[in-house]
């Protein structure tokens, strides 16, 4: 298979084109949008990504552990994003802002709602992190052209439904075989999906983009290790 496009830009140097045989596609990992958030590996170890930076509103909603939440801020602003958390305990965010970006200000931490404007463009994105408790008001900032929004909910809450239904993308860590249930409804899961999701080790999470499927292992680094421990469904 042959890649290639053309534009108008500066003519370069003549070259024959990029060549694949078929049989290796599968080998391929090609983020496109941007460089992606590595949400952890499939069951064959491979990369699975998030792209936050888009050009329409991106909304995701995760059913999980603050840990998760915190490890895909840290590699949000990894990719240049600008990462504002919404919070009702700042004290719980309050390390993990100060050790990102190296000295650079990179996530920013707000009480529940009062996150401002955040002004995102295509060159500087903006990753807005709801963990507002169960039931998450409705924030002034919500997600639009270059500004996702991830809503961390620790379990399923009345509010949940709306949430599952609104998103483009929902991650269910570890659940109760009730809500495992409810949720398997709401998302069309497949009766093996939503039972096996009581079932999930720490740091597992099942990701749902409507009829896709990803089970994913988020294994941490060494230094996301050292700021925030190990992977924990619980807090």
């Amino acid at each position: 298979m042959r890649f290639g496009s053309v534009g108008r830009g500066l003519p370069g140097p003549r070259h024959a084109g990029h060549t694949v045989p078929t049989d290796h596609l599968d080998a391929l990992s090609l983020p496109v949008g941007d460089d992606g958030v590595i949400i952890g590996d499939d069951a064959e170890g491979r990369p699975q990504l998030i792209g936050f930076h888009r050009p329409v509103p991106y909304d995701v909603t995760l059913i999980g552990g603050l840990w998760t939440a915190q490890v895909l801020a840290l590699r949000a602003a990894g990719t240049g994003a600008r990462v504002a958390v919404e919070t009702g305990r700042v004290h719980a965010w309050t390390t993990l802002a100060r050790a990102a970006g190296a000295g650079v200000e990179c996530v920013s931490l707000y009480d529940v709602g009062r996150v401002p404007p955040t002004g995102a463009t295509v060159g500087s994105p903006v990753v807005v992190v709801r963990d507002c408790g169960t039931r998450p008001p409705r924030g002034r900032v919500v997600s639009s052209p270059w500004q996702s929004v991830l809503t961390l909910l620790p379990y399923l809450s009345p509010v949940a439904p709306r949430l599952l239904r609104a998103s483009a993308l929902v991650g269910v860590q570890r659940v109760s075989p009730d809500e495992a249930e409810r949720i398997g409804r709401v998302l069309g899961l497949a009766r093996a999906e939503a039972q096996a999701l009581p079932t999930l080790a720490d740091g597992v999470t099942l990701w749902v983009a409507g009829r896709e499927r990803h089970w994913a292992m988020m294994s941490a680094t060494d230094a996301e290790t050292g700021l925030l421990g190990t992977a924990r469904r619980m807090d």
